[in-house]
């Protein structure tokens, strides 16, 4: 059981680390409750071996482990937008569900292996795609200002000076909506690949230095013409 805490509190350590939901605590607990389930099932009713019209069977907790430590990954997984994330924070509880089983079945090696590939994965590969897949991410900008002419040119003029794409840019008129003055106002939503996440910040906050512009939201922020943070209305 001991064992079982250290193996998951090390998967758990580099959850915690980074900001995830599931973390430290977590994965030791469900890799000690799931060592303490398999250790239930293979000892814990062992006086009932020689009673007539009765089947043992210790891998029958086992999967109830496998199966029911979904709800705990359920609850990891976010979704924004077309953005999902936690989806390995989720993984790799249930992957430590199964580290806890092979502890308390006394499959250490296993144990042990299956530990060493999480943190190579968790790691050192986690690492790896992200330099594999530096020229391929995409990140989606929205701006309104104001309905005049000239406006799409110099954003687009900005973003191409920081050496970033426009994939496509969709645009929202709506002839009601106005600003405090009264003026008309315009959407812009730009789809960008971006190799370097410094030079869009930086093209953001030029754009955001323009007087034509009302709102400009990168991501979860959402910053004003002042360049402070505002809170998104849903």
């Amino acid at each position: 059981m001991v064992l079982a805490a250290v193996l998951g509190g090390l998967v758990g350590m580099e959850r915690e680390w980074n900001n995830h939901a599931a973390g430290f605590r977590t994965h030791i607990l469900v890799c000690l409750g799931a060592a303490t389930i398999m250790l239930l099932s293979i000892y814990g009713f062992s006086q009932f071996v020689n009673e007539a019209n009765v089947r043992m069977d210790p891998a029958r907790l086992a999967a109830q482990v496998i199966s029911g430590v979904g709800f705990l990954g359920a609850g990891a997984i976010l979704r924004n937008g077309p953005v999902i994330s936690g989806l390995t924070t989720a993984a790799s509880v249930w992957v430590v569900a199964a580290i806890g089983l092979c502890v308390g079945a006394g499959f250490l090696y296993a144990a042990f292996y299956a530990t060493l590939m999480v943190l190579v994965s968790l790691f050192l590969l986690n690492k790896w795609e992200k330099h594999l897949l530096r020229n391929r991410r995409s990140s989606e900008v929205s701006i309104r200002a104001l309905d005049c002419p000239g406006v799409l040119g110099h954003i687009a003029s900005k973003f191409g000076e920081h050496g970033i794409q426009i994939i496509n840019v969709k645009m929202i008129s709506d002839k009601e909506t106005s600003d405090s003055e009264g003026r008309p106002t315009i959407q812009f939503i730009f789809n960008l690949k971006v190799q370097e996440q410094t030079k869009l910040l930086l093209a953001v906050d030029q754009i955001n230095s323009y007087d034509f512009i009302l709102y400009l939201e990168s991501g979860r922020s959402l910053m004003n013409p002042l360049g402070q943070a505002a809170e998104h209305a849903n």
